[in-house]
């Protein structure tokens, strides 16, 4: 006991007012915001076939999610890793404001409040089976970079986190990248001799390249072992080259989505409120921008025009990295966590600038900024919350619709003449968008959120074998489509879809259901 209350000694003095209220913020909005989520149990799609998953997805790249998945079991358990997810982005929040020198509280805490009400993080609930393990990976991408500008070779520890981080969740790459660059850029800021400026910017190169190595090591190393291949899944067997994409054709597809997204995603804004709020930073970052050049003489220097140049062209690149691995990914939400480390760097170095600058603007000016800066950035936060809020009342929805409907459905089945306990039955269809109305009303919110969005968890005929096993305690002989030829008969075609009658019935031994008018 005495040695815990050293500990707790030790971190209470080594951390500053701004990195507990970061983390005691994230922490408790964890809870607040994502409440829901972590109480009720509302897979979707993907988590009906993962109430048990041993999230071996080396085929996937990702060599390391099995072992930090593996701390909460391969079981999904919302609350438990709910509470790992809330941890680990809590210390994240710490050591991303000791890498950004945030100072003041107020920041700080906005900074974790972002952070945990993203609606990536949303998406990510809805995918809680691995969740806790993805959580992880982000904190190891904000730790490598951590590492290299806190300690003279801490470049070779952080390419050991960026390849855990990468072998947890590739798509958490650009985090490490956008980050690196804020920190390169500030490096050139910084008042030292051009030789120091270049050493100490190649660091988060050696840190870039050597981890990105050790992943591709490991990777190549545990497909040997295990005597697998990559899959073909979002591009990811196409890792190690760019020769079957091409470079120009890759780059037209990153800069088109990223300022499609970004105006048009329906993510980083999604009314006028958050609009007028995100605009508002994005002026006062502006106005920061300038103020930090004039006080430092950067605009007689080449230097300032090469770096700011580069990093407005390359921005998108950074961001969206990912698709130079496959521009034909399907780029969901779940990979764009990264975009939330836009808005906090923003905050951060704007704030700093304001706090820096009186020599240029009246102290009454300097305040006054400052506070619109808040208060727009809590503007953000709390809509975030509103947000992530809507897509779990949708979620829940779709659950208790879709519980509804397999109800019927099963009772349908049991009632077919013929029909007796373990007749192989073949299914086509999910669920009939001209049978059901459409009662989804958070499309305008939810749209882009993956996992939450509509109105059913069934999006494959298999999904139904799932949810009647586990959420309904049904066990249903479901055939595979290729074990029946039927779908093409005049007799099928014919037949009428779900809940209509003669949307099932027997056929020479065999149940068939109909959901969906394919035809």
């Amino acid at each position: 006991m005495k040695i815990i209350n050293e500990l707790f000694e030790k971190l209470n003095t080594r951390l500053t007012k701004a990195q507990k209220a970061g983390f005691i913020v994230t922490l408790i909005f964890g809870f607040i915001a994502h409440m829901p989520a972590l109480v009720m149990d509302a897979p979707n799609h993907d988590g009906l076939a993962s109430v048990y998953f041993d999230q071996n997805m080396i085929t996937s790249g990702r060599w390391f999610l099995g072992t930090a998945c593996g701390i909460s079991s391969f079981y999904s358990l919302p609350w438990l890793i709910g509470v790992l997810s809330v941890i680990y982005l809590s210390i994240t929040a710490l050591f991303l404001i000791k890498l950004l020198n945030v100072e003041n509280p107020p920041v700080a805490a906005l900074i974790g409040g972002l952070l945990i009400t993203f609606p990536s993080i949303a998406s990510n609930f809805a995918y809680v089976f691995t969740m806790d393990g993805y959580m992880l990976g982000v904190l190891f991408a904000v730790l490598s970079v951590y590492f290299v500008d806190k300690f003279k070779f801490g470049f070779l520890i952080g390419a050991l986190f960026l390849a855990l981080s990468m072998g947890t969740y590739q798509a958490y790459l650009p985090i490490a990248i956008l980050l690196s660059l804020y920190m390169v850029l500030l490096v050139f800021k910084s008042k030292i001799s051009p030789k120091e400026k270049i050493l100490s910017a190649l660091n988060y190169v050696y840190m870039g390249v050597i981890g990105v190595a050790a992943y591709y090591v490991i990777l190549n190393a545990l497909l040997k072992i295990q005597g697998k291949v990559l899959d073909t899944y979002q591009g990811i067997n196409s890792m190690d080259g760019l020769e079957k994409t091409g470079l120009l054709s890759s780059l037209k597809v990153i800069y088109k989505d990223f300022f499609v997204f970004s105006i048009k995603g329906n993510v980083l804004f999604n009314n006028t409120i958050s609009l007028i709020a995100l605009l508002l930073i994005a002026i006062l970052f502006l106005a920061a921008l300038i103020l930090d050049a004039k006080k430092n003489g950067l605009f007689k220097s080449v230097w300032f025009y090469v770096c700011l140049s580069l990093t407005a062209i390359l921005l998108p690149v950074f961001t969206n990295a990912i698709l130079l691995v496959s521009k034909d990914v399907t780029y969901h939400l779940l990979m764009r966590y990264q975009w939330v480390f836009l808005e906090t760097i923003l905050l951060a170095y704007t704030f700093n600038v304001f706090k820096d600058n009186d020599v240029f603007l009246k102290p009454m000016v300097s305040k006054v900024t400052s506070v619109a800066l808040l208060l727009s950035t809590f503007l953000l936060f709390f809509n975030n919350i509103v947000t992530d809020n809507i897509g779990y009342s949708n979620l829940q929805k779709k659950y208790e619709k879709t519980y509804a409907y397999c109800l019927r459905l099963a009772d349908r089945i049991e009632q077919t003449e013929g029909y007796y306990p373990g007749i192989p039955i073949y299914m086509i269809g999910v669920v009939g968008d001209d049978n059901f109305p459409v009662t989804d009303i958070t499309s305008n919110v939810t749209d882009h959120m993956i996992g939450i969005y509509g109105d059913w968890l069934l999006y494959t005929p298999e999904n139904y074998g799932y949810f009647y096993k586990y959420y309904m305690g049904i066990t249903f002989n479901f055939l595979k489509p290729s074990e029946a030829n039927y779908y093409d008969t005049p007799e099928y075609v014919a037949m009428p879809s779900f809940p209509e009658p003669g949307s099932t019935k027997v056929v020479d031994g065999v149940l068939y259901v109909k959901t969906e008018n394919m035809h």
